[in-house]
């Protein structure tokens, strides 16, 4: 499977991929005012601010910074994010991270990793306090770590390095999710999010049409799909493993990729040149 990403902006992905279907193509939170988070002991709570990529290119984020306060417990959830029948969901994020050695002054409890969450839900029944801001209803999916932290200041503003980390969860039953950000005493920023899902298209391969089929639950889950010959698709979206073929009958031909039979033309025997 390939894919193209293109990025608009700090908050929209837009992408032509093989195999995946997007849930939620936009980082969009539900709580923006101070209910967007349950903060334990501390005072500075996320919010969304400008800074500059790499490239030099004006972005918006959201960020929070309590490096010189113990104990931090900050969360940022989404809005409810509906399924579509999926039964594992990906989840990529771009981020970046302050280094802690950058920070003159910093305690020891400074942390350069976050946690991602998510919560299962038949509708959209989040509140400023429920769930609650805790693992246990929140299911942790990773602690997310990034490969390039920030130390720079230049231009009267951030100089930050973009992270970007994928990561998956599974099985879902229930009709959407919640997904959650725990800061627990880093210097960050969450800058884009997209959530999406694995699919084999609708394909024909040996002389039968399999249709678009979801895949499964597990990363290594293969979906048979049986019409009456076999064919997988696997967690990456991939058909696979092809079992029996279509074959058409006596005086028939297959035309169009095997998925149609048709009869042979008849050929007088006065054509022919010679015999054997």
């Amino acid at each position: 499977m390939t894919a193209v990403p293109c990025w608009i902006n700090t908050l929209l992905f837009k992408s032509q991929m093989y195999g995946i279907t997007l849930i939620m193509d936009m980082f969009f939170f539900l709580w923006i005012l101070p209910s967007v988070r349950a903060v334990e002991g501390a005072k500075i709570p996320w919010e969304e601010v400008s800074g500059y990529d790499e490239n030099m290119n004006t972005i918006r984020t959201n960020q929070v910074c309590s490096v010189f306060n113990n104990s931090q417990n900050n969360w940022i959830r989404t809005k409810f994010i509906r399924r579509r029948g999926a039964q594992r969901i990906h989840i990529q994020i771009k981020f970046s991270v302050r280094d802690c050695s950058s920070i003159p002054n910093v305690p020891g409890s400074c942390k350069e990793t976050f946690n991602l969450y998510f919560y299962e839900s038949d509708s959209d029944v989040a509140t400023k306090l429920f769930p609650p801001w805790m693992e246990n209803p929140w299911v942790k999916v990773d602690t997310i770590a990034s490969d390039e932290s920030f130390s720079q200041v230049k231009l009267g503003g951030r100089v930050i390095k973009i992270n970007s980390e994928v990561r998956s969860f599974g099985p879902v039953s229930r009709n959407g999710f919640y997904l959650a950000f725990q800061d627990y005493g880093a210097c960050m920023s969450i800058i884009a999010v997209r959530v999406f899902y694995r699919k084999c298209p609708q394909v024909i391969q040996n002389g039968a049409v399999f249709p678009e089929t979801l895949s499964g639950a597990e990363s290594t889950s293969l979906v048979a799909v049986d019409v009456p010959i076999k064919l997988y698709c696997n967690g990456d979206g991939e058909w696979m493993v092809p079992i029996g073929r279509c074959m058409c009958k006596a005086g028939y031909e297959a035309l169009e990729n095997g998925s149609v039979c048709q009869g042979k033309k008849l050929i007088s025997i006065s054509l022919c040149v010679s015999f054997i």
